[in-house]
């Protein structure tokens, strides 16, 4: 088991009190993050953006590695360290994401399939040299009338564990992410149903292509009703549907599982973590691996000035802070208001 150190890469990813920054958005996506706060995309903007971030003191505490962009785990900090480099020193384990985003599937209206297989090996070899010791692949899925398609469901598994041998190949641990999109108006059960499927054609693709399952790490979805659903399942009951799912469809052999954050909000992704920790223990480590719920009070608070970064910090470091308390269980809401008091 945990072949190239892979096991132990996979565990320092989920070591108690801490989990994964997602900071890996695309060109496209950082620029829609970059509008709402009247910020240009531009190389230097993204990589002071990121920069920020990554010195935040103290980040290290509750962040035990970051995914990058492809441009990202090229640049470097203000002082002339690259980015891998940077992190390495904190302790923190650099990542990379390696997919090419979701395509329009084939004969399938409404659904998409993980474009980037092709060259996939020689990239990973090259992000290696670079400094990762982690890659991400990102599948979506759909909820709606007769979707996702079995269809869907396993060609989106073969691409996922298809990533997954050639990661380990190239010893990198591999964090398999099949994200079932929670927009609509479905109800928790229907989510809890879409996402076991998926999970169950996910594991056994991986299983049959020889992936070492304790190299690996799984970040899904939560089990969620739509965001547009009439009523909506609270705190308790998606923490518990959300393990129920996972208890069926996992194996305990996977050292953790790192949730996305999908369109929660920064609050809501920290309290349902936390629900689902103090339900425990539980045979994986359960954390995060969040983006814009750990990105967004930094991004509003920083502007694009020079004068907002230190409140952007503690903005960033705050959150880290609470998703690490959420970690254990040991989080609540008015741990938020203290902070706001200080801000």
């Amino acid at each position: 088991m945990g072949e190239n150190g892979l096991e132990e890469t996979a565990r320092q990813l989920v070591a108690p009190g801490k989990g994964i920054l997602a900071a890996d958005e695309s060109d496209g996506t950082i620029k829609k993050r970059f509008d709402t706060i009247g910020v240009e995309s531009t190389e230097e903007t993204r990589r002071a953006y990121r920069d920020l971030l990554f010195t935040t003191p103290g980040m290290e505490e509750h962040v035990s590695g970051v995914i990058l962009f492809d441009e990202t785990i090229r640049q470097s900090s203000a002082d002339g360290t690259p980015f891998p480099k940077l992190l390495e020193a904190k302790g923190v384990v650099p990542g990379i994401k390696v997919d090419k985003g979701a395509k329009p599937l084939a004969l399938a209206e409404g659904e998409t399939i993980t474009e980037g297989l092709d060259g996939l090996r020689e990239r990973l070899a090259e992000y290696r040299d670079l400094g990762a010791r982690f890659a991400k692949w990102r599948a979506t899925y759909s909820i709606g009338d007769e979707l996702p398609s079995e269809y869907c469901v396993w060609v989106n598994a073969h691409a996922l564990a298809r990533y997954a041998a050639l990661c380990q190949e190239a010893g990198l641990v591999p964090i398999v992410e099949p994200e079932v999109l929670q927009d609509g108006t479905h109800s928790i059960e229907e989510s809890a149903k879409a996402t076991g499927r998926v999970l169950l054609a996910v594991y056994q693709e991986l299983h049959d292509q020889r992936v070492d399952f304790s190299g690996t790490l799984l970040k899904p979805n939560m089990v969620l009703s739509g965001y547009s659903a009439p009523t909506r399942a609270g705190v308790d009951e998606v923490a518990e549907a959300t393990l129920e799912v996972l208890y069926k469809h996992v194996p305990a052999a996977v050292p953790g599982i790192v949730f996305l954050s999908g369109g929660q909000s920064d609050e809501d992704a920290t309290a349902h973590l936390n629900a689902i920790n103090a339900r425990g223990p539980h045979p994986w480590e359960l954390s995060f691996s969040y983006g814009r719920a750990l990105q967004a009070a930094a991004l509003n608070a920083w502007r694009g000035e020079e004068a907002n970064v230190q409140a952007a910090k503690e903005a960033f470091a705050h959150r880290a802070k609470m998703n690490g308390l959420a970690r254990s269980g040991s989080y609540s809401p008015e741990m938020e208001k203290a902070f706001a008091g200080v801000a």
